[in-house]
């Protein structure tokens, strides 16, 4: 058995030939007492941010896309930017898990810790998870500027530029030396509306339509990507943003692609970076398409990719049609240097002997996984793959 939540992973993570469960009923939010809110676990964090929101409410922090649905979104470690703010799963106080032998059980860091911090990032093997209680702030505005800078700029003041903003990332453009930076800060300032036309202008047109028109160019004439890339981005121009943090986080992705991401040691951020861009240009690679780099705080979870370290990710994609094996693979090879954890959401080429070092309790995670799935009900290929077979599968 496995529950397949809004289908954005791009892994196989929730195929199975046996039983496939759905939890898109599942999608409200159920009670709040103060910070505390307890959620149905099929919720998307699109709904969710608008249900927090008419009660005042806010998540801590959130990824750039907010069509995942909870469960999927916290099972896998998704995250967003920010120094000082860990992934999703950490905003979990508690969450309600129904395993194998239909047993519904209650999990926090009081009533049994360990099971707990491996539910927390359980990429769906551990059992279903139907309830989630969220530990939220209060509603808050986002500052968002997006600022055209040098890579070799922004690189030299990275882990300034890191300190000094409440959330901190940025877009690269292979062939240009050229980023994209996103620096956002919290306050309780009012919300500056934006007229509906320019938002749908930049949404729309400006980071979805254009760029679709020059990845599709690419792909017919790979040889002349550099160029393209070279011609289109010195273009682009600042914004600013200022909304409920909700609708700053998120942005709207219409271009079809897959993806690549990996969690390095946040102090070999600039290193690795230069290492990917020199491989992209040095084999002269058919790339177009942004990387992106973030930063989060590290956590507790098992197998979270930030488990026990402040972490940066590379995130590296390629455009529908276009061949990533040899672009992924050599970018995997360089995240191996730094103990590089992939998302386990996205694509990679590890499998469980080669992912077990990088992660301190993996051993803790595997007796979770034992007991509460003892005949392997929730494994199928791919567990199989990245965590080992499960005992009795």
């Amino acid at each position: 058995m496995r529950v397949s939540a809004s289908g954005h992973s791009f892994t196989d993570i929730a195929c199975t030939d046996d039983v496939m469960l759905r939890l898109d009923a599942l999608d409200r939010v159920l009670s709040s007492d103060g910070p505390l809110v307890e959620v149905a676990a099929g919720i998307t964090l699109h709904r969710l941010g608008k249900e927090l929101a008419d009660r005042g409410l806010a998540m801590e922090n959130q990824g750039d896309i907010d069509r995942q649905q909870l469960a999927g979104a916290i099972s896998t470690a998704t995250h967003g930017t920010g120094a000082g703010y860990p992934n999703l799963s950490a905003q979990v106080i508690a969450l309600r898990l129904v395993t194998a032998d239909g047993e519904v059980r209650e999990l926090s860091a009081e009533s049994d810790a360990d099971a707990f911090r491996a539910a927390r990032v359980g990429l769906g093997a551990l059992g279903v998870i139907t309830r989630v209680t969220l530990r939220c702030v209060p509603l808050f505005t986002l500052q968002r500027l997006d600022l055209p800078r040098s890579l070799d700029e922004t690189l030299d003041a990275l882990d300034e530029r890191v300190a000094s903003n409440d959330h901190f990332e940025f877009y690269g453009f292979p062939y240009t030396g050229r980023v994209m930076t996103r620096e956002s800060e919290r306050s309780d300032r009012d919300v500056e509306q934006t007229e509906p036309w320019k938002r749908w202008l930049n949404d729309v047109v400006a980071e979805n339509a254009i760029p679709a028109a020059i990845f599709r160019l690419g792909r017919a004439a790979p040889g002349i990507i550099p160029a393209l890339n070279r011609r289109v981005v010195p273009l682009m121009q600042p914004s600013k943003v200022v909304d409920h943090a909700y609708r700053v986080y998120a942005s709207r992705r219409n271009i079809p692609f897959t993806e690549m991401e990996y969690g390095i040691p946040r102090e070999a951020a600039a290193e690795a970076i230069r290492r990917v861009i020199d491989l992209i240009e040095r084999r002269g690679l058919a790339v177009a398409m942004p990387y992106e780099v973030r930063f989060t705080k590290g956590d507790d979870a098992h197998l979270s990719t930030a488990a026990g370290r402040d972490t940066c990710y590379i995130a590296v994609h390629q455009y529908r049609g276009m061949d990533f094996d040899a672009y992924f693979r050599g970018v995997e090879r360089i995240m191996d240097d730094y103990g590089g954890r992939p998302h386990w959401g996205k694509r990679h080429f590890q499998t469980a002997a080669t992912l077990a070092p990088r992660y301190p309790d993996w051993d803790a995670f595997q007796a979770i996984r034992h007991r509460l799935d003892p005949d392997g009900v929730f494994t199928n290929d791919h567990t199989e793959r990245v965590l080992g077979p499960a005992s009795g599968s």
